[in-house]
């Protein structure tokens, strides 16, 4: 068996031989199993299956690793084939056969293999480790997968546990979190070759089949930092550095039916996610890259949806123009909310019934009325609550600039959604139950990285990125 370009190592168990003494293996562990089993159930009288399966998977892997370990066993080159190219540019010459233990998905095997060592740089290469993707590394491909899947999913000390119940495998938490963040900065990386690619206008391939709608949402998420990471940045409360970073999300999806009342149905399936702690410029691209691999220019009818922040409007003007763009309902009727509780800080009922008649504006689509109110509110504490008043003066100017952005009923009787419960959901599935736990403090790498790998997952586009990275 030729495993390394060329021809240059040859591993010793390929022959008949060695496929008979692995087949003994296996026999002789499933046999001497077979008989504990028997033996024990004749004793009781009864089969403990669990037991029984676990200590079945355990002798297979025993088994495994032992034939693993035999398929490992390199010869010496070919006199030949002594040389290999070195990274400084010279020549490496065989110097003699190591071993080296790493973890795989049956346990522990020993691999033997030729070292080869530079007389001019003095740096030595084993090339058959770079062939089973183990350079430097203490595990094989399929275990570093399975770590990265677990530690994408819960946090890496506690995925120790479903590594050992669910794959009969021990490793350390730290193995886990190097994984998980190693291969999510892979895709890290791949994801910002394809942004910097469309921004030459190198853009992704996409199927030329008509949409009739879709959407693009973006929202915000504060995740918590280590301090080096906040240094220098104004905390959100004032008097107080900063703790968290923002991480930009957003999605994607697309719409074609709605139900029999007239309200839209998200397309099944149809959401990807996007995300990353980065500057609004930087994410701009990330998700115009994005709605464009979905077909964002095939798309009959363009959304943008939402919560008022600046950055996302002035994103949707420059990557997306000519897209409806509306604020969402809801996220609009917390800022009335809000005034509500400042006009009536200590009077509930108050506050609901000066909801009623905001919320019936809103709703209907007649912001230019209800901006006149809200000034002629500010207006009325301007002399003797000049704070009170600047600040309903500020939400009356919000209200006036999203004005064509809150256009309800319009909106509504095209079938279109008002809300941005999709983004809402994906920061807290995506990020939030992932990197806002108790305890957790990030670097802005290593939270790009899990949230580049957990955007990967749920976008379905995981074992497509491990096949492309297996053949590169």
């Amino acid at each position: 068996m030729s495993i390394t370009p060329g021809g240059t190592d040859r591993a010793v168990g390929t022959g008949k031989k060695t496929v008979e003494a692995i087949q003994k293996e296996v026999a002789r562990e499933v046999e001497q199993l077979l008989r504990i089993i028997f033996r024990d159930r004749k004793a009781t009288g009864r089969l403990d299956l669990e037991s029984v399966e676990t200590a079945i998977r355990a002798a297979m892997h025993q088994a495994g690793a032992a034939a693993l370990t035999q398929l490992l066993q390199f010869e010496p080159p070919d006199a030949d084939r002594l040389e290999v190219p070195c990274s400084c540019g010279h020549t490496a010459r065989f110097k003699e056969l190591r071993n080296k233990n790493f973890l795989s998905v049956v346990g522990t095997v020993k691999v033997r293999r030729p070292y080869y060592l530079c007389s001019h740089c003095s740096s030595g290469q084993c090339p058959v480790d770079c062939e089973l993707g183990i350079v430097g590394l203490e595990s094989s491909p399929g275990v570093r997968r399975m770590e990265a899947v677990v530690g994408a999913a819960i946090p890496f000390a506690p995925a120790c546990e479903p590594m050992k119940v669910l794959a009969g495998l021990e490793v350390p938490a730290k193995a886990i979190e190097r994984a998980a963040e190693t291969i999510g900065a892979a895709i890290a990386r791949r994801d910002k070759q394809e942004i910097d690619r469309a921004k030459q206008l190198v853009l992704p391939i996409v199927s030329k089949q008509t949409i009739p709608k879709m959407y693009v949402l973006m929202d915000g998420v504060q995740i918590p930092v280590v301090a080096a990471e906040a240094e220098g940045r104004t905390g959100r409360i004032e008097g107080q550095r900063a703790r968290t970073r923002e991480c930009k999300l957003g999605a994607v999806f697309t719409q074609t039916i709605v139900d029999n009342e007239g309200r839209p149905i998200r397309d099944s399936d149809s959401t990807t996610y996007v995300g990353a702690i980065e500057t609004a410029d930087e994410f701009g691209y990330r998700i115009y890259t994005e709605a464009w691999r979905r077909g964002w220019e095939w798309a009959t009818t363009k959304i943008v949806i939402g919560d008022g922040a600046v950055w996302i409007w002035n994103l949707a003007d420059r990557h997306f123009p000519g897209a409806v763009q509306i604020v969402d309902l809801y996220h609009a009727r917390q800022h009335l909310w809000e005034m509500a509780a400042l006009l009536y800080p200590h009077d509930a009922a108050a506050k609901k019934r000066w909801m009623i008649p905001m919320k019936d504006l809103l709703d209907h689509g007649w912001t230019e009325l209800l901006v006149e109110w809200l000034r002629e509110i500010a207006a009325e504490h301007a002399g003797t609550q000049p704070g009170l008043a600047e600040e309903i003066g500020k939400e009356a100017d919000y209200f006036e600039t999203n004005t064509h952005r809150m256009q309800y009923p319009e909106f509504r009787a095209k079938g279109f959604f008002v809300g941005s419960g999709v983004i809402e959901a994906g920061c807290k599935s995506i990020v939030g139950v992932r990197l806002k736990q108790s305890g957790m403090f990030w670097t802005v790498q290593g939270a790009n990285a899990i949230t580049a790998l957990r955007c990967c997952q749920f976008n379905g586009r995981f074992e497509d990125y491990w096949d492309n990275a297996r053949a590169a």
